[in-house]
């Protein structure tokens, strides 16, 4: 059953091709009927890789499978499906990641570890990956230079609107593209954010540079970003850059040179990020949560997550309650240096509390009609320090419940 697109939706952008990149989705019928499912993306000869992947003990057969290819660099192709996770199913699963990586590294010409792999989907069930890798050569043949929207949309399980961003950067004198694609909507939580994400550059990066690169956006945009605090098993983030753009050298470390490609990285990585947190399951407000004030910016951030995943903060904010001691239960709970005489908490700007009491001729009148807005801005001054932190969530509605209760259904 499709569900209604998410009232916080995004329009998806205008998608230029990317030279060195060619896409194509295709239906392979691993879960979904009358949909895509399966997505093949060819890379040109010499392209590097850097990668981010979850922070779960308990692992997918794809993350495992892309953690050793990632040391050495280089990739010519990936192969995504949804519908199924490849977790939970021991070595039937890496079987069938090995199997799959073998047919698209016989099409694309290059050896299996070449081929980078990532599913979603549900968990604990046997991927059939004879549907996969059946699928491989048609999804080969109709590889195209302007198949993102299809690969956008072949990605997504409980989706409700595909999800792309894309940038220009220079590097030296010269322009270089970035555009990514990825999926998400529930089950996100750091580290990282639950979804699978790809971007690819035209741009010549060393995998070196690259992965500090990656690794820095990735901590800025999705390991600040929450639905329901609870961290997928699949969670796969990994740029590509094909090096086909004419540039300056980069130097296996970076430098300066990078600093505007560092920075429209990171730009478009939150923008995904934020497209993911807006199609959270059942989400109806997209909230941001500023900390200051804090000891550490690392205190900043996890006081910030306590918020943003508390349950009676996001049913209130679904319920257009403004009740800011729901907020300041959150700040105790966090197990971070706190002041319950000197916090302070606005809603929409406006200051409900200050030095741990109500302001004086405090109005709710502002307050609530703020929250009944799409967008709902908390921040809490702890008066303790100068470490500060944003995180995003989503509100908290029976929609959530609804979609999750009837999951494998």
């Amino acid at each position: 059953m499709a569900l209604p697109i998410s009232p916080l939706a995004t329009p998806l952008p205008a998608l230029p091709p990317i030279a060195g990149v060619r896409l194509a989705a295709a239906e392979a019928g691993i879960r979904y009927k009358g949909r895509t499912d399966a997505v093949l993306a060819e890379l040109a000869p010499g392209t590097t890789v850097a990668g981010v992947f979850t922070s779960s003990k308990c692992p997918g057969a794809p993350v495992d499978w892309c953690r050793a290819a990632l040391p050495a660099g280089r990739a010519r192709a990936v192969v995504v499906n949804a519908g199924n996770a490849n977790v939970f199913t021991g070595r039937a699963g890496a079987q069938a990641a090995r199997a799959t990586a073998v047919a698209a590294a016989g099409l694309v010409g290059c050896p299996p570890r070449q081929v980078f792999l990532a599913s979603t989907g549900v968990i604990g069930e046997v991927l059939p990956h004879e549907r996969l890798t059946a699928a491989l050569p048609a999804l080969h043949a109709g590889l195209s230079e302007t198949g993102w929207e299809a690969a956008a949309r072949g990605i997504m399980t409980t989706d409700t609107f595909p999800k792309a961003a894309t940038r220009v950067a220079r590097i030296g004198d010269a322009e270089v593209r970035i555009t990514g694609i990825a999926k998400g909507s529930g089950m996100i939580a750091p580290d990282m954010a639950t979804m699978l994400c790809f971007v690819f550059t035209d741009a010549k990066i060393p995998a070196p540079a690259l992965q500090k690169l990656l690794a820095r956006g990735t901590e800025a945009s999705f390991n600040r970003t929450t639905v329901d605090s609870d961290t997928s098993t699949s969670d796969t983030v990994l740029l590509f850059a094909t090096g086909q753009a004419r540039h300056a050298r980069v130097a296996p470390e970076g430098g300066r040179g990078l600093a505007d490609f560092g920075r429209q990285l990171n730009d478009l990585l939150l923008d995904l990020a934020l497209q993911v947190i807006r199609d959270g399951e059942g989400a109806q407000k997209l909230v941001r949560i500023d900390v200051a004030g804090a000891v550490s910016a690392k205190s900043a951030k996890r006081i910030a997550m306590s918020i943003a995943n508390s349950p009676l903060v996001k049913t209130a904010i679904a319920g257009e309650d403004a009740n800011w001691g729901r907020i300041v239960m959150a700040v105790g709970k966090a197990g971070e240096p706190a002041d319950r005489d000197r916090i302070g908490v606005a809603i929409g700007g406006t200051w409900m509390a200050r030095d741990g009491g109500v302001v004086p001729g405090y109005d709710e009148a502002p307050v609530v009609a703020h929250m009944k807005g799409r967008e709902v801005e908390i921040a809490v001054d702890l008066g303790l320090g100068r470490g500060q932190a944003t995180v995003w969530t989503c509100d908290l509605t029976h929609g959530y419940i609804d979609i999750n209760g009837s999951y494998r259904s």
